[in-house]
């Protein structure tokens, strides 16, 4: 699935260990021209020094249209074109303003409006502003990824803000498919399940400091385990797991796929 010749846009890819970074990987591989972009420019350095391949940086903020407008003018203006988009920026766990995990009562309940109002802007306009603007420059057609997450796709009890921002992704991918398809721009969706990001570093760590039980089990182990118990196939998932899909979903072989939302979690929803 050669992508040779193809400009590929991801947001949100400044961490050489997120999903970002490992979508760009397997672009790469694939002989693709990268631009990754993130809020800072020091992570996006670090993760373009860790790829083999055509990798540049832009440091935008995904989340405002003025910024997105600015970043997909100067990448047409220096690269000549955009074929795909991958809308992977986002935050997965802030502050959750919670003490006890184990509590029947929801965040939604102790979550203040500042946090639930960055998580929408953080996980759902990020998507909206960047698919508006690069979608305005692809003159021949063009593939659009939205990376979601399983939680948009059941009731996250625990992570009210973001399984509803996650969910308004999945909904922008449908429609988003429907409305750009006239102009051969097909769009679709990744819902990844359990990986080892910042955002289970810092989950990991709140489990482990919210129960005593926890206190002496590293981190890592607490997410393994949680993996073991929610997995059919008994395994994390990667952040290549997601660029695999990137790749074939932005290739010739999905050129009639617009539309799908696809869970690349071991099974973990059909539990």
């Amino acid at each position: 699935m050669t992508m040779k010749g193809k400009v590929v846009v991801i947001t949100g890819a400044g961490f050489p260990n997120g999903i970002g970074a490992g979508i760009a990987r397997c672009f790469a591989a694939e002989n693709a021209k990268v631009i990754i972009t993130d809020l800072e420019g020091a992570p996006l350095d670090e993760t373009i020094a860790s790829i083999s391949g055509e990798v540049f940086g832009m440091i935008a903020d995904a989340s405002s249209q003025e910024s997105m407008d600015k970043a997909a003018d100067q990448i047409i203006k220096e690269h000549g074109k955009i074929d795909v988009l991958v809308n992977n920026a986002g935050v997965g766990d802030p502050n959750p303003q919670i003490e006890d995990l184990s509590e029947d009562v929801g965040f939604s309940q102790t979550m203040s409006d500042e946090i639930w109002d960055m998580q929408l802007v953080s996980n759902l306009r990020t998507t909206f502003a960047a698919t508006m603007a690069v979608s305005a420059k692809m003159v021949d057609g063009g593939s659009i990824v939205n990376v979601a997450s399983i939680a948009a796709l059941g009731p996250t009890v625990g992570l009210p803000a973001y399984g509803a921002a996650k969910a308004g992704v999945v909904h922008l991918t449908k429609t988003h498919a429907l409305m750009l398809a006239p102009r051969r721009i097909r769009v679709n969706c990744i819902c990844p399940g359990l990986l080892y990001t910042r955002a289970w570093e810092m989950l990991s760590a709140r489990i482990k400091a919210t129960n005593p039980a926890l206190a002496d089990v590293p981190q890592r182990q607490i997410f393994e385990n949680i993996v073991k118990d929610s997995t059919p196939l008994g395994e994390e998932q990667t952040p290549e797991d997601m660029g695999n899909l990137a790749v074939f979903y932005s290739s010739d072989k999905a050129r009639m796929i617009t539309g799908a939302v696809v869970a690349v979690d071991g099974g973990n929803v059909l539990q």
